[in-house]
């Protein structure tokens, strides 16, 4: 009875003080075994090493379900590391026993790696039979998705295939319309609606079109699976950028404890009001939010904006746009939304070539000027150096040419001494 436990605790160990498992390259064995959340690290990543103490609450988190949560140093095991193709770290997996694998793409917090576990680690649509669990449902302030009626048909079907594409992000569920009608007044079935924020959005006929039914259904799960105000960083940028929407960014600065100045703290309230008292009319074609950092909203504008700032991001097309009025009120915002909403508002950058070329230009010199403020000397020695040494090279290059050109012209001429004999 002895000999499995001794094996297991072979293949990994457990830190003092810690749920993390830290495995080693014998996971390989048995990682089809149950349901497994890795991070892959390297002990030289700063990333990795911000990400130590949310990695530890996760697991504390996890601890009670069958969720495993381990770490693995891809530079001591590089054939596991080769074996799930890590390419970067960390890099955080859930394996799903013989099915497939899950890459976690989101903000790197507790609530959201733990949801994400949670979300795949059971099926694509869990059904609700009890009033009790719809309600706990809507406690939890979570975002999730609802197909109300028989499991037929194919708006049944399109969601079950929704739903797979999109588990890593969402949570999906099915209900009988018996069950549903005493918290939402629905007339028309099969549907499918989407809880939020304490209300519920249906996917209706303004959004639904039946002779592509799959595709609606998709942008609308896509478009709908956010807060209707958010707060945007670089780690999830990406995501609202595929909602093929207009972003528009309330640009302000907070602090290491995540605090924002008061002033920039009614500028941002005052943009999500806009949102709030205009859902109707904004909601479909704009994403709203808020970036605590202005080196963000620089690297868009490839500028230095001033703060409080206001930014619109075209997702589609990469072009920004931003009032000419800083003096912003809810009356102003709404009309300068209107005007890109008709296409009137100046824009701006864009993906064309020269674009693309001065962005990359603007991000290396500002991360070069970031380098300078926070470690001049460093920033000296990593640029300098290079810098001196092919200096140096190209003027050895350059002089030894000179001087052979000296030496060839000190060289006395040739002459032919042969003297024919006088007679």
């Amino acid at each position: 009875m002895m000999k499995p436990v001794l094996i297991l605790l072979s293949l990994f160990t457990v830190s003092l003080g810690s749920r993390v498992l830290e495995l080693s390259d014998r996971f390989l064995d048995i990682k089809k075994e149950g349901h497994w959340l890795v991070m892959f690290y390297a002990p030289w990543c700063a990333h990795c090493k911000r990400l130590e103490p949310v990695w530890a609450h996760v697991a504390q988190s996890l601890y009670n379900t069958n969720i495993r949560v381990g770490k693995i140093d891809c530079t001591k095991y590089t054939s596991v590391s080769s074996q799930f193709g890590i390419s970067g770290f960390p890099t955080i997996m859930f394996l799903k026993g013989d099915e497939k694998e899950f890459t976690f793409k989101g903000e790197r917090t507790v609530d959201e790696i733990v949801h994400f576990a949670l979300r795949v680690s059971g099926p694509p649509v869990q059904q609700i039979t009890r009033h009790e669990s719809l309600d706990t449902l809507k406690a939890s302030q979570r975002i999730f998705f609802v197909y109300v009626g028989g499991f037929e048909g194919p708006l049944w079907e399109i969601f079950y295939d929704v739903a797979e594409r999109f588990q890593p992000y969402s949570f999906f569920y099915a209900a009988n319309h018996d069950l549903v009608k005493k918290h939402i007044d629905i007339k028309d079935l099969p549907t499918v609606f989407v809880y939020k924020e304490n209300s519920h959005y249906l996917f209706d006929d303004e959004v639904r079109d039946w002779t592509n039914l799959n595709t609606s259904l998709s942008n609308w799960v896509n478009t709908e699976r956010f807060n209707t105000f958010v707060k945007v960083t670089r780690g999830n940028i990406h995501q609202f950028m595929q909602t093929n929407k207009y972003l528009v960014l309330a640009v302000v600065s907070e602090n290491k404890l995540e605090e924002v100045p008061e002033d920039m703290v009614i500028f941002r309230d005052m943009i999500r009001s806009v949102i709030m008292n205009h859902r109707d009319k904004f909601h479909r074609w704009f994403q709203f939010g808020w970036i605590g950092s202005p080196e963000l909203a620089n690297s868009i504008a490839m500028t230095e904006v001033p703060l409080p700032y206001l930014l619109v991001v075209n997702s589609t097309t990469n072009h920004h746009h931003f009032p000419d009025d800083h003096n912003l009120t809810p009356d102003a915002v709404h009309s300068f939304l209107d005007s890109i909403r008709n296409q009137s508002a100046p824009s701006y950058g864009g993906n064309s070539f020269p674009i693309r070329l001065y962005r990359t230009y603007f991000e290396a010199r500002t991360s070069l000027a970031e380098m300078w403020r926070g470690n001049p000397v460093l920033t000296t020695v990593l640029f300098g150096l290079p810098l001196g040494f092919l200096s140096l090279i190209c003027y050895s290059i350059c002089c030894a040419d000179i001087l052979d050109a000296d030496d060839e012209d000190d060289q006395p001429p040739s002459h032919d001494f042969s003297h024919e004999k006088k007679e």
